[in-house]
């Protein structure tokens, strides 16, 4: 999956969260209508929270592939 498609997917993923946060929030809709949707808003955090762990392991990798650099370069 390339990287503007990942990104897409995340603000897709997390427009389609807060959507529900709001309809929850809104009060407009029945108790059972509300756990469907809460269990859905639960999979699409988790969606999110994966995402981004994976933004953070690739910033991770980055930074200390750049600190190994420079310290060979300071060697």
């Amino acid at each position: 999956m390339s990287e503007s498609s990942k990104k897409k997917n995340f603000e897709g993923t997390l427009d389609k969260l807060e959507k529900i946060v709001n309809e929850l929030e809104g009060g407009e809709v029945s108790l059972d209508q509300s756990i469907k949707k809460f269990e859905k808003g639960i999979e699409l955090y988790n969606e999110c929270r994966d995402f981004l762990a994976d933004a953070e392991q690739k910033i991770k990798v980055l930074t200390d592939s750049l600190k190994e650099e420079e310290y060979s370069e300071n060697e």
